[in-house]
């Protein structure tokens, strides 16, 4: 039951997060203080696919049986995503001066679901009945 809690909700996330870095690159760039040219821009939408492509990984994989041996792979990403996502931003927010409201938000998002993500992959599931 929270396997299937947690894939909802991380695919959700994950595919707002890339819809609107996919649909809104300069708009973005121009929110952040980043200078939004062709390389910039161009980053945005390569991490828009990677969020749109785990978002709809998680979608389609939350009704699975995920944890201990079952879907192992699926786990794994994503606490690799999140850990490491989460570890980076930690290191950062302490020293974001400007937009510090987006930063935070993001960097409990992302601990949250590392903690929910190990929790996943390191105990078995439990299979109940419909």
């Amino acid at each position: 039951m929270i396997t299937k809690i947690v894939m909802t909700s991380s695919a959700l996330f994950l595919a707002i997060t890339g819809i609107l870095l996919s649909f809104l690159p300069n708009e973005i760039a121009d929110y952040l203080n980043i200078e939004p040219n062709i390389i910039t821009i161009l980053f945005l939408k390569i991490m828009s696919a990677f969020y749109m492509g785990f978002g709809i990984l998680n979608w389609m994989g939350r009704g699975t049986l995920i944890g201990g041996i079952y879907n192992k792979p699926i786990a794994v990403g994503n606490l690799m995503h999140f850990g490491v996502g989460a570890i980076a931003l930690v290191n950062v927010v302490s020293h974001i001066q400007e937009h510090s409201e987006i930063f935070i938000s993001l960097t409990i998002m992302y601990v949250l679901f590392a903690i929910l993500f190990t929790y996943i992959f390191r105990t078995n599931p439990i299979k109940t009945e419909k």
